[in-house]
C-alpha cells in the first residue's frame, strides 16, 4: 500500500470507530445515572459533590461517553487489527484475529476486578484517612476520573497473558526468555502496582500486584502451549 492508501485506510478505521463510540454514547445516556448510583453505593463515600453549575451535566456526559467507549471496545479492537493486517503475514493475521475475543474478554475481566474489588477498597481507605481531621466530601468529577483511569489501566494489564501468547506464537519471544526475566518482571510488576494502586497502603498494592504476577505466570503457561 502507498502512503496515501495507508492514510485513507486510517481515515476509514477512525470513522468506523467514531460511529461505534457515538452509538455506544447514546446507549450510555440511558445507563449513566445507574452507573453513578452504583459507584456511589460501592465506594461508600456518601453523596458525590458538585461545586460548579455545569459539573453535574459534564460529569454525567463523561460517564455516558466512558460507557459508550466500553460498549464500542470490540469494534475498536477490530478496527486496530484491520489497520495492522496489511503488514502481517497470513499466519500472523490468523493468530491475531483469533486473539481478538480473548483480548476483549481479559479486558472486561480486568475492568470488573477493578470496579468491584480494587477501586471501592481504595476509595474507602482514602475516605477514612484522617477522618478525625478532614471532612471528606469527594467531587463527582474527581471520583469518575479516578474510576475510569484505574479501570483502563487494570483492564490493559489483564491482557498480558494474551500478549505473551502472541509473542511466543509469532516467535518474537520464547518461553525460556520469559522465564529468565522473571525476577525483573516481579520488580516491574511491583512498580506498576505502586503506580496503578490508588492508595499508599501495602494491602491494596498487594491486591493489584498479586493478580499481575499470576497473569504473568499464566502468560508463560500460554506461551508454553504456543
Amino acid at each position: 500500500m502507498t502512503l496515501q492508501e495507508h492514510l485513507l485506510e486510517l481515515r476509514n478505521r477512525l470513522v468506523y470507530s467514531g460511529i461505534a463510540i457515538a452509538v455506544g454514547f447514546i446507549i450510555g445516556l440511558f445507563f449513566c445515572f445507574r452507573m453513578l448510583n452504583l459507584i456511589e453505593r460501592l465506594s461508600g463515600v456518601g453523596r458525590l459533590q458538585v461545586l460548579a453549575p455545569t459539573e453535574s451535566f459534564v460529569t454525567t456526559m463523561k460517564v455516558a461517553l466512558y460507557i459508550g467507549i466500553g460498549i464500542a471496545m470490540p469494534v475498536l479492537i477490530y478496527q486496530i487489527v484491520r489497520f495492522l493486517a496489511p503488514g502481517l503475514t497470513r499466519n500472523e493475521k490468523r493468530y491475531l484475529y483469533r486473539a481478538i475475543p480473548f483480548v476483549f474478554g481479559m479486558f472486561v475481566l480486568g475492568v470488573l476486578f477493578a470496579f468491584f474489588i480494587v477501586i471501592p477498597r481504595g476509595l474507602k481507605f482514602l475516605h477514612g484517612f484522617g477522618s478525625g481531621t478532614y471532612d471528606a466530601n469527594f467531587r463527582a468529577s474527581e471520583v469518575v476520573s479516578f474510576y475510569m483511569t484505574l479501570l483502563l489501566w487494570i483492564g490493559i494489564v489483564f491482557e498480558l497473558p494474551i500478549v505473551m501468547y502472541l509473542l511466543a506464537k509469532l516467535h518474537i519471544m520464547t518461553v525460556q526468555m520469559m522465564g529468565s526475566v522473571r525476577k525483573y518482571a516481579i520488580i516491574l510488576i511491583m512498580i506498576a502496582a505502586a503506580i496503578i494502586t490508588p492508595t499508599p497502603d501495602p494491602f491494596n498494592m498487594f491486591l493489584v500486584a498479586a493478580p499481575m504476577y499470576l497473569l504473568y505466570e499464566f502468560g508463560i503457561l500460554l506461551a508454553r502451549v504456543a
